[in-house]
């Protein structure tokens, strides 16, 4: 009889230990964040429940603070809900290739679309086969939505209290932590190299002329190359 091989994922309550490594990495580093956004809100005058609901609501880190920043600017709520959903506009590409992974249910899909983020999408993406897709969207969607909104309202709480959160070089938390996590990816697949290094290229001659979270959206175009062999062709066939 042929034997099957059982995986962490088909034994109740044995999640990946891997994938819960890198969640937590990442839960982490966006817990960081979470606290320099709520204080930074509060710190610049506004009352502690907008960065609270806010993160409830929207729950969009990078819109988030476009949209704080907005505001603390002098810019009324039409012009910062109008960055949100500019730098928010990639999360619809997200949600279709994550979409069949969420679950069927219309609870499931309406829970799901609200956690579906950069970091959820990539994690998702990375597991091989729909299982352990699935497992990996809610895993690390309601963890990072939980750590998220927790740190929120603690940095909120402390309000002025950490005074200049830029000096903690808190910002680059998150990005270190991403990083990181795609170096493996990186190393071993030359087509994922070519399509990172065209859109980072891309990206940065961007950034000085267009608005904050459209560089990030432009770099999409460097997966045209990815999965593209140079020097080879195909030698047709005798």
């Amino acid at each position: 009889m042929r034997s099957v091989q059982r995986t962490p994922w088909s034994r109740p309550g044995r999640p990946d230990p891997a994938l819960l490594r890198d969640v937590a990495l990442v839960c982490l580093a966006g817990g960081v964040v979470g606290v320099s956004f709520g204080a930074i809100a509060v710190a610049g005058g506004l009352p502690v429940w907008v960065p609270v609901v806010m993160s409830l609501v929207v729950y969009a880190g990078s819109a988030q603070f476009s949209a704080v920043g907005v505001l603390l600017a002098g810019g009324g709520p039409v012009a910062a809900a109008a960055t949100g959903l500019l730098l928010n506009t990639r999360t619809a590409a997200f949600s279709l290739a994550v979409a069949e992974h969420i679950g069927r249910s219309r609870l499931a899909r309406l829970v799901g679309a609200h956690l579906v983020t950069d970091e959820t999408v990539a994690f998702t993406l990375a597991q091989r086969d729909p299982a352990r897709r699935r497992a990996a969207f809610w895993v690390s969607g309601v963890g990072l939505f939980a750590v998220w909104n927790a740190c929120v309202a603690a940095g909120a709480l402390a309000g002025g209290a950490l005074g200049d959160t830029a000096r903690y070089g808190l910002d680059a938390a998150f990005p270190a932590v991403l990083a990181a996590l795609v170096l493996p990816a990186l190393r071993e697949d030359a087509g994922v190299r070519r399509a990172a290094l065209a859109g980072a290229a891309l990206a940065l001659a961007l950034t000085p002329a267009v608005p904050a979270g459209v560089p990030v959206l432009a770099a999409l175009a460097g997966l045209a190359l990815h999965g593209r062999a140079p020097g080879k062709r195909k030698e047709p066939q005798s």
